[in-house]
């Protein structure tokens, strides 16, 4: 592994966010740029003291964050950097298990004492094995069997339990229960081809997942494991892939994310109601040269994270005419995946060459009304929301409903 830092911005580039460091990995000529060196995941564990990267050829790197510590740099104290080798290509990886935020915590999780003060880190390998780590070992815990294709995402519900979601090119998710080792697994069948990815909702009542070729957004119950809807945009006619999804942190927006041949673009949905409340869209003049890869919402709810071909990294405020930040355009940028530190301020990117870069994301302090739809709509759902007797433009903020509905990138954006 080796680590680099530049600075990305340039003076006539003001929203251009700062590139805090690189890491690049050490290859054989033979290896560079051939299949096999992707970076397809990049996950933080959920204090912020460690992340974890696929670096290509079945190898995992996790290490301690922040990387330029000062006790790192002196070399007087042992990090605790690591790797694992998975034996097979890394397509998935997340740390887990994941408490929830204290306000929310009605009740203790319920945690096997053994576990409670180990930090797992799931890894999904091509040939549908998962691989479960325990990181501060370094041991391999024990696999996953089940899936029959390529585990392309896994994560972690926010509630402190031991429960795993993977979603596979199998066309199945499955819900893991990792107390029992995986031996009690719920499997959730209805896609027609490939899952690109899924999210749960910071609630844990539901799962997303996106289908990248049948087209298919389709929202799950965790409590029953059940099908609840399938999300259908309807306007666009022509041949298109999704390639990601996030939920907002109060759970009452889910982001899809899709491309065709001359477009890419992002769906603002409200998950209660199928309603779609907004669509940012790019068009481009090189056809098939801006695929959008990866979106993420940022801890707090104000910003979007996206990665497409033309450029590195840009982030958006839904419902805001413009980006927030964005790097400049670079047609080889080979961004695949992206993943916010949970205290925010830094996004982290992996690249097709097996490289990962650390940029400076906007810290901006939410207004109250925020802070408050926030902590609202985590426990009320829209169809809890609209009965209030509430004024008109207070409940269309309250349920996302003041988004304008059609944006455009190309018009915004002329940097």
């Amino acid at each position: 592994m080796m680590c680099s830092t530049e600075n990305s911005q340039e003076p006539k580039y003001t929203s251009d966010p700062a590139l805090i460091l690189e890491l690049k990995t050490r290859r054989p000529p033979s290896l560079v740029g051939r299949a096999g060196c992707e970076t397809w995941s990049v996950d933080f564990s959920p204090d912020g003291a460690w992340f974890a990267w696929s670096m290509g050829h079945g190898i995992v790197w996790v290490v301690a964050w922040p990387l330029d510590s000062e006790d790192g740099q002196s070399g007087e104290t042992d990090r605790g950097d690591k790797s694992f080798s998975c034996g097979h290509p890394v397509w998935g990886l997340a740390f887990g298990p994941r408490p929830p935020k204290p306000a929310k915590a009605a009740r203790p999780a319920q945690i096997p004492s053994k576990w409670n003060k180990s930090l797992l880190l799931a890894t999904g390998l091509e040939n549908g094995v998962i691989k479960i780590w325990n990181v501060s070992t370094g041991e391999a815990v024990f696999d996953l069997y089940g899936h029959e294709g390529v585990v392309r995402d896994l994560v972690f519900p926010q509630n402190g339990t031991l429960t795993l979601i993977s979603s596979s090119r199998d066309k199945t998710l499955r819900i893991w229960d990792l107390a029992q080792k995986g031996k009690k697994v719920q499997v959730l069948s209805g896609h027609k081809d490939w899952i690109s990815c899924c999210a749960v909702s910071p609630d844990c009542s539901m799962v997303a997942s996106v289908g990248r070729f049948d087209r298919m957004v389709c929202l799950w119950s965790l409590r029953s494991y059940t099908f609840i809807r399938n999300l259908i945009g309807g306007t666009h006619k022509t041949l298109y892939l999704l390639s990601s999804c996030d939920f907002s942190p109060d759970g009452a927006m889910l982001a899809t994310a899709a491309f065709s041949g001359s477009s890419w673009w992002i769906d603002l949905w409200d998950p209660y109601t199928a309603e779609k409340l907004t669509t940012l869209v790019d068009y481009f003049e090189n056809y098939g040269q801006n695929q959008i890869s990866s979106i993420q919402f940022s801890p707090s709810g104000l910003h979007l994270a996206i990665v497409t071909d033309d450029r590195a990294l840009r982030i958006w405020e839904p419902g805001r005419k413009g980006m927030v930040m964005q790097t400049k355009v670079d047609r080889d940028s080979n961004g695949l995946c992206c993943n916010y530190h949970p205290q925010g301020g830094v996004v982290a990117t992996g690249t097709r060459d097996g490289h990962v870069r650390f940029w400076k994301a906007p810290r901006t302090v939410p207004s109250l009304s925020h802070l408050c739809r926030l902590i609202l709509r985590h426990s009320v759902s829209t169809h809890q929301m609209e009965p209030l007797p509430l004024p008109k433009r207070i409940l269309e903020y309250l349920t996302y409903r003041n988004i304008p509905q059609h944006l455009f990138v190309s018009k915004l954006d002329l940097s």
